[in-house]
């Protein structure tokens, strides 16, 4: 009736279960980091000024990210590896033999597996989060220097019901928010019907006070000039002060805040709730790992059949990385709910496990 075996059992399973993952983890991430120093070290090297400690630096910024991209698929293997070993040593079957369930048996990898996912967690708001937003910064320039932060924004777009808005620089916040080279795209029916340009533009009397002025009827082919124009009325300075978001760069609370500062300013933010529910569910896919290897867990070792239950396992696990890669694709395009896009394979996959589990061992 109890759901973990015995404690010295649920230590020793535990201890296999995370030494081999680790294992793993670190064979990938020195062969994956040597490949990837194959192309950029070149690029880094070939800036001036740049030595073997721009080398090492890009080493710091760029392993985090290898690291919490091949965890679980780590966890995977090492599952795999864990549950072979048992079986060719018949712990398994002893196992079996004392009375204990196919879930009793996974229950202390299912609780490495949560540790695991919280480290997951942690490290990437950590770690991976701050580097990947510096490594993105650092590639930029192509590895050059890093100029300092000036606070301009630069081709900032904001979308008033049909109409567009497009401010080449933006400075300053609040009611000392300008504009520099605006143009606005008014549009009817689907299509535009005016374009107005100018060289600036001041928030003043909760409108846009427009300098140097000049509009385009479309319709006419008409240009007329003005020395000034008030438009937007309505529309908040906030509203050019939020930049293109990288989710990929923000951890899980910032980016949060991120997705409900963007929302309230009118965009689109449904990629990016996607990518935030996917930093839960990326970590805790670690959950699902000794779930789907748990076929190779099972079964004689000499029946022969235990190297084709480590490649069904191994082939579950796979299936899962395309699934959830795909569901993110079709997330960010927008034909998943962000909800569906994170947690979809998720659930489907343990579902699948659990099916597979069932109709094999209970």
């Amino acid at each position: 009736m109890h759901f973990f075996p015995s404690r010295n059992i649920t230590l020793y399973m535990a201890k296999l279960f995370v030494t081999r993952s680790f294992a793993v983890l670190m064979m990938l991430v020195l062969i994956l980091m040597t490949l990837d120093l194959l192309g950029e070290s070149g690029k880094i090297l070939s800036v001036p000024g740049n030595d073997q400690g721009d080398v090492l630096s890009y080493i710091g910024m760029r392993a985090p990210q290898i690291i919490a991209r091949f965890l679980p698929f780590s966890v995977l293997l090492g599952t795999i590896i864990t549950f072979a070993t048992l079986s060719q040593n018949s712990e398994v079957v002893a196992m079996k033999a004392a009375g204990l369930s196919a879930h009793q048996i996974l229950a202390p990898m299912f609780v490495a597996s949560f540790a695991v996912a919280v480290f997951s967690f942690a490290f990437a708001e950590s770690v991976v989060a701050p580097s990947t937003a510096k490594l993105k910064t650092w590639q930029a320039v192509d590895y050059g220097t890093v100029p300092a932060d000036t606070g301009i924004r630069t081709n900032v777009w904001v979308r008033e019901g049909q109409d567009l808005i497009n401010a080449r620089t933006v400075t300053g916040s609040g009611e000392a928010t300008k504009l520099g080279g605006v143009s606005l795209y008014l549009r009817a029916n689907g299509g535009l019907r005016q374009v107005v340009k100018a060289d600036e533009a001041q928030y003043a009397g909760g409108g846009w006070q427009l300098s140097r002025v000049s509009s385009f009827d479309v319709a006419t082919t008409e240009e007329q000039n003005f020395e000034g124009l008030v438009v937007g009325k309505g529309i908040t300075p906030d509203r050019f002060n939020y930049v293109k978001v990288d989710g990929d760069s923000l951890g899980f609370f910032p980016l949060m805040r991120a997705t409900e500062d963007m929302k309230a300013a009118g965009r689109r933010t449904d990629n990016l709730e996607g990518i935030l529910w996917h930093k839960l569910s990326g970590p805790l896919s670690t959950l699902l790992m000794p779930l789907l290897a748990a076929v190779a867990a099972f079964g004689l070792a000499r029946s022969g059949a235990l190297f084709l239950r480590a490649v069904i396992g191994m082939a579950l696990g796979f299936a899962y990385f395309v699934a959830d890669n795909f569901a993110l694709a079709m997330g960010n395009l927008g034909a998943y709910p962000p909800w569906i896009a994170a947690w979809g394979p998720f659930l489907l996959f343990f579902l699948i496990g659990e099916t597979v589990l069932v109709r094999t061992e209970e």
